[in-house]
């Protein structure tokens, strides 16, 4: 009878809780040997460092401490990492791929609900529904009495779709459901062919930008997307234009942004923000023309069962020498797109 190799889960007890219900731990159970503890959230104490010893694939989600050298060096046998949530930046170092570890992460399956939670922004910018909500005058007025909102309509509208990332990719998909929309994707990395099989058409972001009646940013957080979109892309984007980001808060430039929709030209939804939380006197806290969430177009409560199923899903392959279908290489990682 062949051995189940041996599997430590690692991240916080608040994501083990959410991640691990009795069926999902049988699971987990039935795939790979558990012992005691079979969850840390510190991977320094003399169990963990025990169990380390013997250990040949980790399960990590949000709380996990990052593998670091020294850490990796306590886990002599360990060939793979299958990472419960989206991004492995901060989880994983060099000394990762220098081992050759496999790596892993849900980041499809968390696209799911960043992809819908995006979708949902969009046909809410087209009818401009947040902003007239925060405004006092205008909220119970009825629609004849709104004006300065531009056309507040989700029919024959431009979407600009700023990264054609695993959610990116969706969102284009999802814009199927709106009748007459065009939709512009702006990716130097992108494959024309696979943009327009997906509902979209390649085209340069200085073409995007005065075209879009809303945009929505999908891009990688590197040194070089920094301020992707800054004062003179701002500048480019028509009057009444929304500005959507469930990527990371440093695609765009704060204060640009909110310069723009303090003079009320341009609205803006952002579930990310940079810095992240916003600081007490941002600008961005008190405009109508802004509205903020507190990061939740990820997964979270019954969206991270998905996630812990991919996960294992992605198990049950290894175990059965199969290839993963969500594997993060050396190459991945250099490129951004594991982030």
């Amino acid at each position: 009878m062949q051995t189940k190799p041996h599997a430590l889960v690692v991240m916080s007890r608040q994501s083990f809780d959410a991640h691990f219900d009795r069926s999902r731990l049988e699971r987990l159970a039935a795939l790979v040997t558990l012992a005691d503890p079979l969850w840390t959230d510190d991977l320094d104490t003399p169990e963990a460092r025990t169990r380390l010893a013997e250990v040949e694939v980790l399960i990590t989600s949000w709380g996990a401490p990052p593998l670091t050298s020294a850490r990796l060096t306590s886990a002599p046998e360990l060939r793979a990492v299958l990472h419960c949530a989206g991004s492995v930046r901060g989880l994983l170092g060099d000394a990762v791929w220098r081992r050759g570890i496999q790596v892993a992460s849900a980041a499809d399956a968390n696209a799911i609900p960043v992809a819908e939670y995006t979708l949902a922004a969009i046909i809410f910018a087209g009818k401009k529904a947040p902003f007239l909500a925060a405004d006092e005058q205008r909220a119970y007025g009825g629609w004849g009495s709104v004006t300065g909102y531009g056309d507040l309509s989700n029919f024959g509208r431009t979407v600009g779709v700023v990264g054609f990332s695993r959610i990116g990719r969706k969102v284009v998909g999802l814009l199927g459901l709106l009748g007459g929309t065009t939709c512009l994707v702006a990716d130097p990395y992108a494959d024309p062919d696979q943009v327009a099989a997906a509902g979209g058409t390649l085209v340069p972001l200085e073409e995007v930008l005065p075209r879009a009646d809303v945009l929505t940013l999908h891009a990688p957080e590197l040194a070089e997307t920094r301020h992707l979109i800054g004062a003179a892309e701002l500048s480019l984007l028509p009057d009444h234009a929304t500005v959507i980001n469930t990527a990371r808060g440093s695609l765009i430039d704060s204060a640009a942004l909110a310069a723009e929709c303090a003079a009320g030209r341009l609205f803006a939804i952002l579930d990310v923000t940079d810095p992240e939380p916003l600081p007490l006197d941002s600008p961005l806290r008190r405009l109508a023309r802004v509205m903020v969430t507190p990061h939740i177009a990820g997964s979270l409560g019954t969206e991270i069962g998905r996630l812990t199923d991919h996960t294992l899903d992605e198990l049950a392959r290894w175990t059965a020498h199969q290839p993963l279908t969500a594997e993060i290489t050396a190459e991945h990682w250099a490129l951004g797109l594991s982030a």
